[in-house]
This record gives C-alpha cells, structure tokens and sequence, in this order.
C-alpha cells in the first residue's frame, strides 16, 4: 500500500473555498429539494437508533452534546492573549 499524499495548497484552497461559500436562497432551496439515497437514509437511521441506546435520556444527550462541544472548542488554535505583548513573553537577561 502506497503511503498517504497529503493534498497540495492549490487543492486544499479549492476545497475551503466550496466549504465556506455562501449559498443564495435559491441555490439552498434547490440543495433541499435533492433526495437523500437509500443508502443515506438506513446509515443515518442506525446511527440515530445507536445514539439513542447509548444516550437514552434527554439528559445523557445533553451532556454528550456539552462534552463534544468542550472538545472541539479545545482543539481550536487558541489566539494570543489580548494582554500579551512581546515584551511580556521574552525572558529577561
């Protein structure tokens, strides 16, 4: 098996620029109307009937949702403090 090849720039910024585009009304409304595949319909109606034997109450989904959200917020880049400054961050000689 031939090791994974990353996408190049050219390719990653075509792919973030169809991901973050906005849709007009129209062109939403037209995505809607498109039919989910048979195949789309059964994975996603197990994955439902899984998730609610895992998480049967509305609370274990709750709290499943708030643990996801802490980690996804956790992996985000963090930015630099707004208080910090160059000055603060290099050691002193």
């Amino acid at each position: 098996m031939r090791p994974l090849v990353p996408p190049g720039p050219e390719a990653l910024a075509r792919v973030r620029a169809l991901a973050e585009r906005v849709l007009g009304e129209q062109e939403f409304r037209e995505a809607l109307a498109i039919p989910l595949g048979e195949d789309e319909v059964a994975e996603s109606r197990s994955l439902i009937r899984w998730f609610r034997r895992r998480y049967p109450t509305p609370g274990e989904r709750l709290a499943y949702a708030r643990r996801a959200y802490r980690r996804w917020a956790a992996a985000l880049p963090q930015p630099p403090h707004p208080l910090a400054s160059d000055s603060t961050t290099r050691s002193r000689s």
